[in-house]
C-alpha cells in the first residue's frame, strides 16, 4: 500500500482531521498533482483556519500556479493566525517567505 492509499484510508476514516488533510495535500503536491494538492489546502484553510501550517504551503503552491493575489492573501492570514496563537517561529517563516515573494528577500545572488 503506497503512501497515497494509506493517507486515503485515513481521510475516509476521518475526513476531519487537519493532519490528514495536510498530508494529503502535501503527498499530491510531491506527485505534482497540484490540482488534488489545492483542494486539500483549500478545504484546511475553510474548515481549520487555526491549522497554521497550512498557509506557508499553501501560499507557495498558489504563487507556484501564477494566482498570486490568493498567495498574498493566504500569506497575509497566515501572518494574523500565527501571531495571533504566539507560534513566533512559523511567523517568521511565514513573513521571510512573504518577503521573498514580495522581491524584499534582499539576499545576494
Amino acid at each position: 500500500m503506497s503512501r497515497l492509499d494509506q493517507l486515503l484510508t485515513f481521510y475516509q476514516e476521518d475526513p476531519t482531521d487537519p493532519f490528514t488533510l495536510y498530508a494529503l495535500a502535501t503527498e499530491y503536491r510531491a506527485v505534482g498533482d497540484t490540482a488534488e494538492a489545492w483542494k486539500y489546502y483549500d478545504q484546511l484553510l475553510r474548515k481549520h483556519p487555526t491549522y497554521v501550517g497550512t498557509y506557508y504551503h499553501a501560499a507557495a503552491l498558489l504563487t507556484e500556479l501564477n494566482r498570486r493575489d490568493e498567495a498574498e492573501q493566504v500569506y497575509r492570514a497566515g501572518l494574523v493566525e500565527a501571531r495571533k496563537q504566539g507560534q513566533h517561529h512559523a511567523a517568521a517563516e511565514l513573513q521571510g517567505a512573504f518577503m521573498k515573494f514580495q522581491g524584499l528577500d534582499y539576499e545576494d545572488d
